[in-house]
């Protein structure tokens, strides 16, 4: 202070020094009188340190929830789930997905050592119940899911058949008394299965046409199996698709599209451009090069199959049989082996005998009570590369009617699914957004021009992981795609490295021997979390997103927990003050 009691410095002044400074020595300068306190909480002052310490584009408006820059950068810095405050280490073998009760009051998780153990989330969590799956013959648990109400748990695993044959079963157990109580098969093990409702379940199976033809049916089961009247369905098909090029269906999840128009959070801040858009395209492909490219809408069949229909003149209502009788009687000699045959041929099968596809997907009324069946499949070959998109209709979402669902014509064999997404990648990952409003998608890509001749031979994958965000309302991509994580196993080998989102935040595993967090509005990498191996899976509590499960190869699951929560959580010194107080009054008696 001047001898007059002013300031020595202006503000403008001390604001120009303070630049100068990291947020740390801001805060502390802060202490030494009000005038720099009031300088060092200045909203410009706190702006200019976010985007500096947080690396981010200045184009990036404010978090839309934030009352102030200082609280803002004090939200990043104290509330992301870093801390480690607990492992578990009650698995003898690699840990590979874990998944909260949406009460967050209980969490499950799957090992290699074939068990599933549920877990109560207290302050310190503790093992509550162990269940081994390997007198049901499996070879290990691979996912778990409660149910709406967190009465029922669905656990997904391996199953070893006649012969040392592998295919999937899902079990349902009570969380009242743990005991089983029905079990779904589930072919291929990689469906992994989920509920519908609190009482069905879907599953599914696969049915072999040809080498590289397949047929993927998907199942809506009763979770109580026991049920002994026979006018009562225990299952009912849902949906027949086929399959292409040795693709399968992997990966089926659920969204519910009722909180549509009132997310949780808008990923959109650049003048909300995917809301406002008109565009009905079917597919987007993330390896081209330009919108006007993503804006084509896919042809069907593909080129090399219009230009065999072309050449031998074959009209598309009898296509199939006439095409069969020209090469039968050697009219037609096509150049192809015999993969590429029997391509096109299912190709034109499936032409001519599929249900045509729902209502658009964006016209869903935000009051209405469908839900999207979402699941990886491809066209090009075995590895995953496209996420298909089926609407699931209100009557659809009971066992109740035929045993195999709805009553079609015979032109009608196969289901088409509503909406396609290519990702042009190896996807290996998924996950939804807690209002369902976002599909988040871990993938690697394939190199930008390559050509894919053989189905069998997959192109090379990257060691980057791309986490793409897709917004289920407009069907587009949203936002750049988060990097940080990397994986390394080539496609034949490559596996499932599961996400999860909070309201807030976005988290993943990785072959690196870390988990990641981002924030979803800024796009950044906020913590790298660290384990001994592999992380497989991590879960948010669905109440607390301050805390984060990862589970890992090392068969470990370690407990995150926010700086914040870890500071609320330690107990309170005595305060100097009332002790100084206390000294007083002895002093003066």
């Amino acid at each position: 202070m001047a001898a007059g009691g002013g300031p020595l410095l202006p503000d403008s002044v001390l604001y120009e020094i303070f630049l100068y400074l990291d947020h740390a020595d801001v805060l502390s300068v802060g202490l030494v009188c009000q005038q720099w306190r009031a300088v060092a909480r200045d909203e410009f002052l706190w702006k200019e340190l976010f985007y500096r310490y947080y690396r981010i584009s200045r184009e990036v408006p404010r978090h839309p929830a934030a009352v102030s820059w200082y609280d803002e950068f004090q939200r990043l810095y104290d509330t992301i789930p870093c801390v480690e405050v607990q492992a578990l280490k009650e698995h003898n073998d690699q840990v590979l997905h874990l998944s909260f009760s949406h009460s967050g009051c209980l969490f499950a998780s799957c090992s290699k050592d074939c068990t599933v153990k549920i877990w109560s989330n207290e302050l310190d969590i503790s093992l509550q119940h162990s269940s081994n799956m390997r007198p049901y013959n499996w070879s290990y648990t691979q996912f778990s899911q409660f149910n709406s109400d967190d009465s029922l748990l669905l656990v997904s695993g391996v199953f070893v058949g006649p012969h040392n044959s592998s295919s999937g079963e899902i079990a349902v157990i009570s969380m009242e008394n743990f005991t089983l109580l029905s079990r779904v098969r589930n072919k291929p093990y990689d469906v992994f299965g989920c509920w519908l409702n609190e009482t069905n379940l879907i599953s599914g199976n696969l049915h072999r046409i040809g080498r590289i033809t397949s047929c993927s049916v998907l199942w809506l089961n009763n979770a109580f199996q026991g049920i002994e009247s026979e006018n009562v369905n225990v299952v009912k098909r849902l949906f027949k698709i086929q399959n292409l090029n040795a693709s399968t269906i992997r990966t089926v999840m659920v969204a519910d599209c009722s909180r549509y128009d009132s997310p949780d959070l808008l990923l959109d801040y650049e003048e909300q451009l995917a809301a406002s858009s008109t565009s009905t395209c079917p597919i987007f492909d993330l390896g081209s090069d330009s919108e006007e490219e993503e804006a084509k809408p896919k042809q069907a069949p593909e080129p090399a199959v219009q230009e065999l229909l072309d050449d031998v003149g074959v009209p598309a209502e009898d296509g199939l049989q006439q095409l069969f009788d020209d090469i039968m009687e050697g009219r037609v000699r096509p150049a192809m082996t015999d993969t590429e045959l029997e391509t096109k041929v299912a190709e034109l099968f499936v032409r001519n005998r599929t249900k045509p596809p729902e209502l658009n997907l964006l016209s869903t009324d935000s009051n209405s009570k469908t839900k999207y069946l979402i699941f990886t499949t491809g066209c090009l070959t075995y590895s995953p590369h496209q996420i298909g998109i089926k609407r699931i209709l209100p009557h659809q979402m009971t066992t109740a009617g035929p045993v195999l669902g709805e009553e079609r014509r015979s032109d009608e064999f196969f289901d088409s699914l509503d909406h396609v997404i290519d990702i042009h990648g190896h996807i290996i990952g998924m996950g939804l957004s807690p209002d369902h409003r976002y599909l988040y998608v871990n993938s690697r890509a394939w190199p930008r021009d390559c050509v894919i001749s053989d189905p069998m031979q997959p192109p090379p994958i990257a060691e980057e992981i791309d986490l793409h965000v897709f917004d289920l309302k407009t069907m587009k991509e949203v936002k750049r795609a988060l990097r940080a994580h990397r994986a390394y196993t080539p496609n034949e080998e490559c596996f499932f490295i599961f996400l999860d989102v909070s309201r807030d935040f976005v988290a993943s595993g990785a072959e690196d021997r870390h988990g990641y967090i981002w924030d979803r509005h800024y796009n950044i990498c906020l913590a790298k979390l660290q384990h001994d191996n592999v992380v497989n899976s991590v879960a948010f509590s669905p109440v607390e997103q301050e805390l984060l499960l990862t589970a890992s190869d090392d068969a470990t699951i370690k407990v995150w927990r926010s700086p914040r929560a870890v500071r609320s959580q330690q107990p309170r010194r005595p305060r100097p003050r009332k002790l100084l107080f206390s000294w007083l009054l002895n002093q003066k008696s």
